[in-house]
C-alpha cells in the first residue's frame, strides 16, 4: 500500500489529497529525470575512461597525445562533478594519493582557531591535542617590481674629486630591464612559445607598459650576448663519438614578397649513452639540403643516428658511420597493422618489442655490461628478426604496405644492427625527436621566423634552454644568473656558464 492509499483512508480533504498527489507526482518526475541524467552521465564517464585509460595508440603521439589526454581529463572531472551534483546524498569525496608539494616552495601559514577556547557544553577550557594540516598550491602571476639603485656621491674638497660606487657592467648598458626580467621574457618567448605581443599584453594587465619594439630590442641583444655560449656548446657537442640528428620545417617571412617560405631547424643531440652532460644544439638553415648537415659536422668522425632522409647519405661515404633508427622501422609496421591488422606486421612488432625489452634491461648498466647484455640477447634476436624478414619478403604481396615495411627494414639493416655490437650506441633516434618536439608544437604559436637572423638567434637560445632542461636546470633561473655574470666573464672561463649539472 502506497502513501496515497493510506491518505485516502483518512479524513483528509479531497482538495488537500489532490495537492499531495500532484506534489508526489512532481517529485517522481524530478527523480526520473535525475535518474535518466545519472545513467547518461555514467555511460559518458565510462566511455571517456575507456578512451583515456584504454590501450595506448600511436594515432596520436608525443605532444598531440598529451593535449588529447588533457582534454579528456578535464571532461572526466566535469562529468564526475555533474554526477556528484545529481546524487541525492553527496558521498564524501575520495582523495586519491597525490605527490607531496615540493618542500622548497615558500609556505604561508594560516592558523584557524575556533571561535571559543571553552567547551560549548560545560564551559571548561579546551586543551589542544593536535592539529590538522592541509596544503593548497597557489600561484602569483608575473609580479613586476623595481630595483632602485642609490649610489651616494662623496666629494673630497682638498682634492676636488667625487667618489661613488661603480656601475657594474651589464648585457644591456643603461637599460631599464634587470636580468630577471630579461630571463622571464626570453623564457616566455622560447620556452612557452609566446609571441612578443602576448608578452606585452601580460605586462599591460599588471599595469606595466612594455612596448613590442622594446621587447624585440632586448631579445636581439640577449641573442648576441648568448651566441658565444651556443657556439661553445656546438664545439663540445662535436667532441662526442655518437650524435643524433633530425630536422623540422619552420616558416620564415620573405620580406620581398610579403609571404613566408620554408626553412629548417636542424637538431643535433649527444648520444644517450655517452659520458658527460647531455647537449642539444639547433642549427637554423634556409633549406633541407644535406650540405647544411655536412657543414655543421665538417671534419667530425663518429656514429650518426638518423632517419632515412637522403640528405645525410653523402656524408657517410668518407665521414661518420651511419646508425639507423629502430623506432622508424617499427612505425612503418605499426601503420600497416593499424590499417589492415596484418598478422605479419603484428609479428614484426612483437619481435621489435623484444629488442626494446632487452634495452630496458640495460638501463643503469655501464657500457661494458650493456655491450655484454646486447651480445648475449640482442644480437641473437636481431639475427632471428633478419631471417624472419627475409622469409616473409618472399611471401607477402609485392608493393603492399607490409612488403614496403619489410623492404625498408632490410635496406637499413647494416646500420640498424650496428648498435648491438657496442655498449654506447643508441637503439633509435627518439632522444633528438623528444628534444625537437616542443619546438615543433610551439611553432604553431609563433607561426614563422621574421628573418634568417631571427631564426639563428632562436636556434642559439633554444640550444641553451634545451640543454639546461636535459641537465635538470631551470632554464629561466640559469639565464638570469648567466646574464648577470656574462659581462665580466673572461673567454677562458666561458665553460663555467654553460647549462651543465655543475652550474652554480
Amino acid at each position: 500500500m502506497n502513501l496515497l492509499d493510506e491518505l485516502a483512508r483518512t479524513d483528509i480533504a479531497p482538495a488537500l489529497l489532490a495537492q499531495v498527489q500532484a506534489l508526489i507526482e512532481q517529485q517522481q518526475a524530478r527523480l526520473a529525470e535525475k535518474d535518466f541524467k545519472i545513467k547518461a552521465l555514467t555511460f559518458e564517464l565510462a566511455y571517456y575512461k575507456r578512451v583515456r585509460f584504454g590501450k595506448a595508440s600511436e594515432a596520436l603521439v608525443g605532444e598531440q597525445r598529451m593535449l588529447f589526454d588533457e582534454t579528456v581529463d578535464m571532461d572526466l572531472a566535469a562529468i564526475d562533478e555533474e554526477l556528484r551534483s545529481q546524487a541525492p546524498v553527496k558521498p564524501p569525496r575520495k582523495r586519491a594519493g597525490r605527490q607531496p608539494l615540493p618542500p622548497e616552495l615558500e609556505r604561508i601559514e594560516h592558523r584557524h582557531e575556533p571561535e571559543s577556547c571553552q567547551c560549548g557544553q560545560c564551559g571548561a577550557d579546551l586543551v589542544k591535542i593536535g592539529e590538522d594540516v592541509s596544503e593548497q598550491l597557489d600561484v602569483e602571476p608575473a609580479r613586476f617590481f623595481v630595483h632602485r639603485h642609490i649610489r651616494p656621491q662623496y666629494a673630497c674638497r682638498p682634492c676636488e674629486t667625487v667618489t661613488a660606487a661603480p656601475i657594474p657592467a651589464a648585457v644591456i648598458d643603461g637599460g631599464m630591464a634587470a636580468v630577471g626580467l630579461l630571463a622571464w621574457i626570453a623564457a616566455c618567448k622560447y620556452l612557452d612559445h609566446l609571441p612578443l605581443y602576448r608578452i606585452e599584453q601580460i605586462a599591460t594587465r599588471q599595469g606595466v607598459p612594455l612596448a613590442r619594439s622594446t621587447l624585440a630590442d632586448w631579445i636581439g641583444r640577449i641573442g648576441v650576448a648568448l651566441q658565444p655560449l651556443a657556439d661553445r656548446l656546438a664545439e663540445l657537442l662535436r667532441q662526442h663519438d655518437c650524435l643524433h640528428a633530425d630536422e623540422t620545417p619552420v616558416r620564415q617571412l620573405d620580406p620581398g614578397s610579403g609571404k613566408t617560405r620554408h626553412a629548417y631547424l636542424w637538431a643535433y643531440r649527444s648520444g644517450v649513452h655517452d659520458d658527460g652532460p647531455p647537449i642539444v644544439v639547433f642549427d637554423y638553415q634556409t633549406s633541407r639540403a644535406g650540405a647544411h648537415a655536412r657543414s655543421f659536422l665538417h671534419g667530425w668522425r663518429g656514429h650518426l643516428m638518423v632517419d632515412d632522409y637522403a640528405g645525410y647519405k653523402a656524408m657517410f661515404a668518407d665521414g661518420p658511420t651511419e646508425l639507423a633508427c629502430l623506432a622508424h622501422i617499427r612505425r612503418k609496421f605499426f601503420d600497416v597493422h593499424a590499417a589492415s591488422k596484418s598478422p605479419v606486421a603484428e609479428q614484426a612488432l612483437q619481435r621489435i618489442a623484444k629488442l626494446y625489452a632487452i634495452e630496458q634491461q640495460g638501463v643503469g648498466l655501464d657500457p661494458p655490461q650493456r655491450m655484454l647484455l646486447r651480445e648475449q640477447l640482442a644480437l641473437p634476436a636481431l639475427a632471428e628478426l633478419h631471417a624472419w624478414l627475409l622469409v616473409n619478403q618472399r611471401t607477402v604481396a609485392a608493393g603492399s604496405g607490409t612488403a614496403k615495411a619489410i623492404d625498408h627494414a632490410l635496406k637499413r639493416w647494416p646500420a640498424l644492427q650496428r648498435y648491438a655490437s657496442s655498449g654506447t650506441l643508441p637503439i633509435d633516434n627518439n632522444p633528438v625527436e623528444n628534444a625537437i618536439r616542443p619546438i615543433a608544437i610551439g611553432k604553431k604559436n609563433w607561426l614563422f621566423a621574421g628573418s634568417e637572423r631571427a631564426g639563428r638567434r632562436a636556434a642559439a637560445i633554444q640550444s641553451l634552454f634545451a640543454t639546461a632542461k636535459l641537465n635538470g636546470l631551470d632554464p629561466a633561473r640559469w639565464l638570469a644568473i648567466v646574464l648577470e655574470r656574462l659581462p665580466t666573464c673572461p673567454n677562458s672561463q666561458i665553460d663555467s656558464l654553460l647549462p651543465f649539472p655543475d652550474f652554480t
